[in-house]
């Protein structure tokens, strides 16, 4: 039965909060030459009927109180039932009926109590309470006969006591297959269940992985394509980790070890967006969640004591679809194999085919950036584009508006801007904390650590809290061969823990939002460029995009780094030779508020010496960065095809504090018999550019000092002393 109604005599006044949705309403009826009244929806098309009853929906998130009341079809609170909303709306048979008489008093403006009378009576007559899975209405076999396979007395009759690893396999591979023949054959549940099986290998690595991994056990997808006989992350579902004791639930190896199990099947699969994992340690079970903030964990379960959650676990990994496993459905998968995404662009649908990929980042917790080179359908000049993927922090400007910005404002030798958007899944924003966590909250979680402050809480006195996890992976270090694509990259973007942005009152706990951006220019690196002459060439307009995108836009870009600097093909005239990308990180010099961005951020290795000391960002500050990317180079590739190497030296650049990284690069540049030592370091191909590395050097740092002030001449020097001369 439904929950009864609370008092609207205890509730907050709803106030000017639906406000901002009927003018919008207004503003579309106007748009189509319609009256603002609701009879005008009769004469609106579907798409335009399920616009506005998702951007009623957004607006009810709003108001006051949905949190905190119960809901009245038991599920976690009033939000959720508006939340599954959306889902109604999505579906193919949406009967705008449904919604009318709550769009009525909300158009009209009605008392807070007419409207919160409507908002109930929508959601227990469109969300109805949760029914359970129906063999949970039904008894496995396993409780049949006089010697059950399970009891609630005793437990699993056929749990191997030792809970060795060998044997704990056996007896589970040999419980999801019951499992799925109960669902097949009994329940005549067909689909997920039959291209699904447990592996059950973990003296076998799996192939797909840089290094040679193993793997306790997964639900992995199978086909005839696909036999296990060659199991590939790729086709990992539900990765899980055992361990012999009970003890080991709450160690942080266990957690590590389920992490980089999980960071393969991130790396592997283009598409996930997050996934779904197991522990379990002797008969102690945990159900988890990893996403690109990090990880949260069920409170831990005996499968002895509670059989029957033991089986619902399972059954949910054998029947989720896939966008319920963590896969995008923004990305989908054309007849022949390949896969797309559409957009809608000046009005017009487009769809772009994802070619190959360019890039994925090989990590759990963080923007998780992939890249893809693609191509417009139907477009016969197949002029090539970029599609990216990151999940940035909402806080932040979008990186797409600013591409926008700068290509409107005829900023030159930056990636030019085609489209935007934050992707949507069911109807509304893919982020992790909404659409992904569904509002799970976790401030008072047991061991929950906030990576923006750093602290850590325990409640030990709330048991419907006690036991549940959540950590994060941001900041960890970890080795540089698990990092990068190539061996002389350096990581990905490392934050330090103070944020400029703590004075907002932010909360506690992270949240990050699905972006995707499109760009019109392909590249590659500077160091795969055929000969000094072109590598040069490029970053001259590299240098010169920075100087655009500043002037034009005050916009500084942020992370000038080997990845972000890029030339286009030698041969193809439509291309800059040399471009800037990525503005995740940009931030305008002069600003009123903080940029958002958590800290000192960029990459480490290229970070200027005085942002390291915590000097705000400035233009100077960006032309030092672009003399350590060349300093890189020279260091760690050797040639146009090499791959780079390993300097152990700098290695280390990468993960010691950023103080400490400062005073080692202050100790590189500083004294001139220190450098020219360090420059014989340089590969062979590149020790021809040692008398131009130290007139930068010198230009960068006078007298060996951090340049702190602002020179207007500098800018041209470092383009002169770089790119007019010749060996």
């Amino acid at each position: 039965m439904s929950r009864a109604q609370p008092e609207h005599s205890t509730l907050q006044p709803i106030g000017e909060k639906l406000k901002a949705f009927r003018e919008g309403f207004s503003s579309t009826c106007n748009n189509l030459g319609l009256e603002s009244t609701l009879e005008s929806l009769n004469r609106f098309d579907n798409e335009d009927l399920q616009n506005v009853c998702f951007d009623l929906v957004s607006a009810l998130r709003s108001i006051p109180d949905l949190r905190t009341l119960p809901s009245p079809n038991r599920h976690k609170s009033f939000l959720s039932d508006i939340l599954r909303l959306n889902t109604v709306i999505s579906s193919d048979d949406f009967d705008i009926g449904i919604l009318v008489p709550l769009l009525r008093a909300v158009l009209n403006t009605e008392p807070d109590n007419i409207i919160r009378d409507r908002i109930y009576s929508t959601v227990t007559a469109s969300t109805p309470s949760p029914k359970p899975i129906p063999f949970l209405n039904q008894t496995p076999r396993c409780k049949e006969g006089d010697n059950p396979l399970y009891s609630d007395n005793i437990g699993w009759r056929d749990w191997p006591k030792s809970a060795q690893e060998k044997e704990v396999l056996q007896w589970l591979t040999g419980k999801v297959d019951m499992l799925r023949e109960h669902l097949t054959r009994d329940l005549l549940i067909c689909g997920s269940t039959q291209d699904r099986n447990i592996l059950a290998r973990p003296s076998q690595p799996l192939e797909g992985s840089v290094a040679s991994r193993k793997l306790d056990v997964a639900i992995v997808s199978s086909s005839q394509n696909q036999p296990l006989q060659r199991a590939h992350w790729s086709h990992v579902l539900i990765p899980g980790e055992l361990k012999s004791n009970g003890d080991l639930d709450t160690v942080s190896k266990t957690w590590r070890d389920l992490g980089r199990y999980v960071r393969e099947v991130f790396t592997a699969q283009e598409t996930r967006r997050y996934v779904l994992a197991f522990t379990l340690c002797g008969t102690t079970m945990r159900a988890w969640e990893f996403d690109r903030v990090g990880a949260t964990a069920s409170k831990p379960f005996d499968i002895n004591r509670d059989g029957l959650r033991f089986l619902t676990v399972f059954a949910g990994y054998l029947l989720m679809n896939r966008t319920q496993l963590g896969y995008d459905p923004s990305i989908k998968l054309g007849p022949d194999g390949t896969h797309y995404i559409e957009i809608t662009r000046n009005g017009k649908p487009e769809r772009l085919v994802l070619n190959e990929l360019m890039k994925r980042s090989p990590c759990v917790a963080g923007r998780a950036t992939t890249c893809w080179k693609a191509h417009r359908e139907g477009d016969e000049s197949t002029m090539p584009l970029v599609v990216k993927d990151s999940w940035q922090y909402p806080e932040r400007d979008e990186e797409g508006v600013l591409l926008q910005e700068a290509l409107e404002n005829g900023v030159t030798n930056i990636a030019r801007h085609y489209f935007h958007e934050t992707v949507e899944v069911g109807g509304h924003v893919d982020d992790t904390s909404a659409s992904i966590r569904r509002d799970l909250d976790l401030s008072s979680a047991r061991y929950h650590r906030s990576a923006r402050s750093g602290t850590a809480a325990n409640n030990e006195e709330d048991p419907a809290l006690r036991g549940r996890t959540h950590f994060t992976t941001v900041g960890r270090k970890r080795p540089s061969s698990h990092m990068a694509f190539e061996t002389g990259l350096p990581p990905p973007k490392r934050n330090c823990s103070s944020s400029p942005s703590k004075s907002q009152g932010f909360s506690a706990l992270q949240n990050r939002v699905h972006r995707r951006v499109v760009v019109q220019d392909y590249g590659k690196p500077l160091y795969k460029a055929s000969c000094h002459p072109v590598m040069l060439a490029a970053l001259r307009c590299c240098l010169e995009g920075y100087q655009s995108l500043y002037m034009r836009t005050g916009l500084l870009q942020g992370d000038i780094s080997t990845g972000n600097l890029l030339m286009g093909e030698e041969k193809d005239a439509s291309i800059y030779p040399g471009f800037l990308i990525d503005l995740d990180l940009a931030i305008r010099e002069k600003r009123d508020q903080p940029s958002g961005a958590w800290g000192k951020t960029g990459t480490r290795a290229f970070m200027p010496i005085g942002q390291l000391l915590g000097d705000a960002p400035s233009f100077v500050q960006g032309l030092e960065s672009f003399f350590w990317v060349l300093f890189w180079i020279c260091i760690h590739y050797n040639g146009p095809g090499d791959r780079g190497r390993v300097v152990e030296e700098f290695d280390e650049w990468n993960y010691v504090s950023m103080e400490e990284l400062a005073k080692l690069k202050l100790g590189t540049v500083s004294d001139d018999g220190i450098f020219q030592s360090t420059m014989d370091k340089f590969t062979d191909y590149y020790k021809p550019l040692k008398h131009w590395v130290d007139e930068l050097r010198r230009a960068i740092f006078p007298n060996g000092k951090i340049r702190r002030k602002e020179d207007k001449g500098l800018f041209e020097y470092s383009k002169y002393c770089r790119m007019h001369k010749r060996p």
